[in-house]
């Protein structure tokens, strides 16, 4: 008597359990790099902001400093012009 033993043989070949693992690693992998991207990008517009900020900034600071030097200048005037009158009117007396 002859008996037919078939041997099971493991499948050769990608299974859809291997599918479906490779297409959650490769969706995680595509989440995570769009989420790197999409946070690369606010921080170079917000750096972007900033800058422009710090720009203005400085601009303003030396505005500053010229219309105190200004007002300085106007208040220097202002004395010298009311010492002159000052002198002008006790010569005429």
């Amino acid at each position: 008597m002859t008996v037919n033993k078939k041997k099971r043989t493991a499948p050769n070949g990608i299974t859809l359990g291997m599918m479906s693992v490779i297409l959650m690693i490769v969706s995680i992998v595509l989440i995570l790099t769009m989420v790197k991207i999409y946070l690369s990008n606010q921080i170079y517009y917000e750096s972007k902001n900033v800058n422009k900020i710090q720009r203005e900034v400085e601009a303003l600071k030396a505005e500053n400093m010229i219309l105190k030097q200004n007002v300085e200048a106007l208040k220097f005037k202002n004395r010298v012009t009311d010492t002159i009158f000052v002198i002008n009117d006790s010569e005429q007396e």
